[in-house]
């Protein structure tokens, strides 16, 4: 999430008011012979894996490109989200640009006609031999911008998935025994709560509340249930078992006080910093925390897989997209293949991300090394389940303001499935 923003979040401490240039620049955006630029936008914070790898994937870039400059502007997500049909459709688009996946962004640019078919270039790179399956899912869009088949539009070069993390000082200080099951999960929030401790880290106001709920369905669901939501390849009930779980189980968690009600109006990137801090024992949320918590949190933590679930949120990692109207395209198809490389791929994957095509002998980090073996365990049992706010255009504003009336108590679950229901159906392409 985002979309959501899930992903999202980690960069969003590192947002800046306007354009970053990296490079001393010279040149300009004319795309003469002797002065062209490569206008580059992502939005992951300087000091995530991400950030890491594509500012030495830009020095790689330029050190084989004498005299062709990198512009780099680092955006926000929520900036890029909420303008890139605009920027896109204009002569100011970027050659090259980071966009979140899904039907409801690269696969609406895609629908517009605002986004480069890049099926060719992927063929004669063989970066399509680089993608599992799983992670190539959100590369491809059809004519409808249903994600999965049909033309690819973005490449991603790294993966990311959900997991808990522990505080292990906190259970520690409490003497509370570290879950392995989800019965023991509750447990020890159930133990938490009567020391007067908040368990869970939580963003209302963003997209971790809505993956909170979409979890605990998932931990009722199966493939053909994800497929159904975000693929359409069948009628989506909103007040099925696993759906009436999630929301029924995640307002339970409210009363019950795992999650605080104030939490509401939090950010996720204040979530996760109140997680840093050690103010609150477990978080639930994406690897692209990983390599933050790694150089940030100063306190001894884990991670696991959601228990007892097959199914977690995930996917491959945001898109490089090149845009319709980019000026230098060639340049942007040459930037891509770079952060596809294995010098880059490794950095990635020691700087805390998750690789697609690293060697694995290069990955020396030992918590690096469990992200992965932990990502790859949910590839292997095809687990990746996408997020809840994909499947359709606008249902991540829907599906946050919806989940913040659970936390206030102002909506009751039924009420919130019969809601999510309606923009879902709104919003569902004719087939």
């Amino acid at each position: 999430m985002l979309t959501a923003r899930r992903r999202v979040t980690a960069v969003a401490a590192a947002l800046l008011s306007g354009a970053l240039l990296l490079t001393a620049c010279g040149g300009s955006d004319s795309g003469s012979s002797d002065a062209k630029t490569l206008k580059l936008w992502h939005y992951e914070g300087p000091d995530s894996a991400m950030g890491v790898a594509w500012n030495e994937a830009i020095k790689e870039f330029e050190a084989k490109h004498p005299g062709v400059k990198v512009k780099f502007e680092e955006k926000g997500f929520e900036q890029i989200q909420k303008t890139a049909p605009m920027i896109l459709n204009s002569s100011d688009a970027p050659d090259l640009m980071e966009y979140n996946k899904g039907n409801a962004t690269a696969g609406q640019l895609s629908k517009q006609g605002l986004l480069t078919d890049l099926s060719a270039e992927v063929t004669k790179r063989g970066w399509d031999k680089l993608l599992s399956p799983g992670v190539a899912t959100t590369s491809k869009y059809d004519a409808n911008g249903v994600m999965g088949s049909g033309k690819w539009y973005g490449v991603p070069n790294y993966a990311e998935y959900t997991m808990v993390y522990y505080n292990k000082d906190l259970f520690k200080k409490y003497s509370i025994a570290e879950p392995k099951t989800f019965d023991e999960l509750t447990a020890a929030m159930d133990a938490f709560v009567k020391k007067g401790v908040t368990p869970l880290a939580n963003s209302g106001a963003e997209y971790m509340a809505q993956q909170y709920l979409y979890q605990l369905a998932l931990s009722k669901a199966d493939r053909s249930w994800v497929d159904k939501y975000e693929l359409y390849k069948g009628k989506t009930d909103f007040h099925d078992a696993a759906w009436t779980y999630g929301a029924t189980t995640f307002a339970d968690w409210v009363k019950k006080g795992y999650i605080s009600k104030k939490s509401t109006s939090t950010k996720a990137e204040d979530a996760g910093v109140s997680w840093i801090q050690g103010k609150a024992p477990i978080l639930f949320s994406g690897s692209w925390w990983y390599g933050r918590f790694q150089s940030e949190a100063k306190f001894d933590w884990d991670t696991s897989l959601w228990p007892d679930s097959n199914l977690t949120l995930g996917s491959g990692g945001n898109l490089w997209v090149v845009p319709k109207n980019a000026k230098n395209k060639d340049l942007a198809y040459d930037f891509i293949d770079i952060t596809m490389s294995k010098k880059i791929q490794n950095l990635l994957g020691n700087k805390g991300g998750i690789p697609v095509a690293a060697d694995t002998g290069a990955i020396t980090d030992p918590k690096s090394q469990q992200l992965i073996a932990n990502f790859n365990t949910v590839s292997k049992r095809d687990g990746l389940a996408f997020y809840p706010d994909w499947p359709v255009n606008g249902f991540y504003d829907t599906i946050v303001s919806e989940t913040q009336k659970l936390i206030t108590g102002n909506e009751k679950p039924d009420a919130y499935l019969s809601n999510l229901q309606q923009a879902y159906d709104k919003g569902v392409p004719q087939q």
